[in-house]
């Protein structure tokens, strides 16, 4: 996958003579564009999420949107008359993705190459192009599923959920109880593949190898008896998030190999990754085994090497190491003598017991 191709997360609108005819500021704003409806809806569809770049009233710019019937698509819509990269970037933040995650349409060659200057990475496209983006590869993943589908509400329930957060009186960790928060661990099924394989491509800061796991290699997994492939999900009082988050554990006798963990950077604030390595941890110290993590370093996931050393996990030896075929090259491999840890206090935690001889459902719930 080259960077032309990699996958586009959110596309970024211009609104005067690229979503609508004409131009709003002078009233002769006039139709949709031909296939500005189709292509709203499939690429919303496939879990790509719209914004708005544009120059203009935000209020009449936003009746309008409403009186097409679009508004409900666009998130974090920025309409007013700063330059549009300073509202691209500032997009990107506000959804923390990556700059070339982006990609900003507009007829205006000015506005394209203002953005292109200052946000490199942003791919931009001509009005011209809009009827080919919804069969360019970048703006078609490799798997649809259940949570590309709703991704769209489920980031505007989290924008609901981060307003909430604003106006509450007391601290992160009050709110936090006020969300009823549920996290649910458990062995990955048929059904869950096609997402689990769009986590191991969407996930690049909180990921601790980067590497991609297709369809065919996770079913095999599913079936391997010495590998556990685990998806976490959460919810809260707002509505689902979706699939937040992998794990792969190859078990030896004496150690289990962590050899991925990936989490959605949606719910890094909600403490969903320090839960998932908790409970990993005392599955680990109740079925008497040590824990061997992998780490790949990326562009991106500096973070989860800092995140593993803060659970605990270190460099020094031990004798299980000996347990687990060679390294590649590039891999690190820290190491945990786990302990027992206390079920999270802010969320519920339903999960599977990972000693259990047959993959049955021994689903324990913890308050």
């Amino acid at each position: 996958m080259t960077a032309e191709t990699s996958p586009i997360k959110c596309l970024v609108w211009d609104l005067d003579n690229t979503l609508w005819t004409g131009t709003l500021l002078e009233g002769s704003a006039g139709a949709l564009f031909d296939t500005v409806r189709d292509t709203l809806e499939t690429l919303d569809q496939r879990g790509i999420l719209h914004s708005i770049a544009s120059k203009n009233d935000h209020e009449d710019a936003w009746r309008r949107l409403e009186e097409l019937g679009l508004a409900e698509f666009f998130v974090l819509p920025k309409i007013g008359w700063g330059p549009k990269s300073r509202s691209v970037e500032q997009i990107a933040k506000e959804l923390k993705f990556a700059h070339s995650a982006i990609a900003f349409i507009d007829d205006q060659p000015t506005e394209r190459a203002e953005v292109q200057y200052h946000l490199p990475e942003v791919r931009c496209y001509t009005a011209e192009q809009l009827a080919e983006l919804v069969s360019l590869p970048e703006f078609t993943p490799a798997t649809v599923t259940v949570d590309s589908r709703r991704r769209r509400t489920m980031y505007q329930a989290n924008f609901r959920r981060d307003a909430e957060r604003e106006s509450f009186q007391g601290p992160d960790h009050a709110f936090l109880q006020t969300l009823e928060l549920e996290l649910r661990i458990g062995r990955a099924a048929e059904a869950d593949l096609a997402r689990v394989e769009e986590l191991t491509v969407r996930t690049t800061q909180m990921n601790t190898t980067g590497v991609f796991y297709p369809e065919e290699t996770l079913r095999t997994l599913v079936d391997s008896p010495r590998h556990e492939l685990l998806v976490a999900s959460m919810s809260d009082r707002f509505g689902p998030y979706g699939a937040i988050g992998i794990v792969l554990l190859e078990k030896f006798d004496s150690v289990w190999h962590l050899e991925l963990l990936a989490t959605s950077c949606r719910v890094v604030s909600l403490g969903a990754g320090s839960a998932i390595l908790e409970w990993i941890a005392t599955q680990a110290a109740r079925n008497e085994v040590h824990l061997i993590a992998d780490f790949r370093a990326t562009e991106r996931n500096r973070i989860m090497d800092i995140t593993y050393r803060f659970a605990g996990y270190t460099d020094d030896p031990c004798a299980c190491r000996a347990e687990l075929p060679p390294a590649q090259q590039e891999l690190s491999r820290l190491h945990l003598v786990p302990e027992v840890h206390e079920p999270p206090a802010a969320l519920r935690l339903v999960s599977p017991d990972l000693g259990h001889s047959q993959r049955v459902a021994t689903d324990a719930v913890h308050q």
